[in-house]
């Protein structure tokens, strides 16, 4: 699959977007995942790199719907 010394990040703040390399490989397509989120694939069908736009927005909505959900098992957790 990727070499995890190839890995790297990149964030280009004045377009707030974030790619994540995993391969030098060239990208011979790419899939749409979610609105914003990009998955560029080898010519083997293999992720060699992500990519968010509006990464600050999308990470700070992952990180709320997270710590939300977090509270909220906590708040059903039955009290011995």
């Amino acid at each position: 699959m990727y070499e995890k010394s190839k890995s790297r990040m990149a964030y280009f703040a004045q377009d707030d977007v974030l790619h994540l390399a995993l391969s030098d490989e060239p990208e011979a397509r790419s899939i749409e995942l979610i609105p914003n989120v990009t998955v560029e694939l080898n010519d083997k069908g293999e992720l060699i790199g992500i990519e968010i736009l509006n990464a600050s927005i999308f990470l700070r909505d992952i990180i709320l719907e997270s710590v939300q959900g977090k509270m909220l098992q906590l708040s059903e957790t039955p009290v011995a």
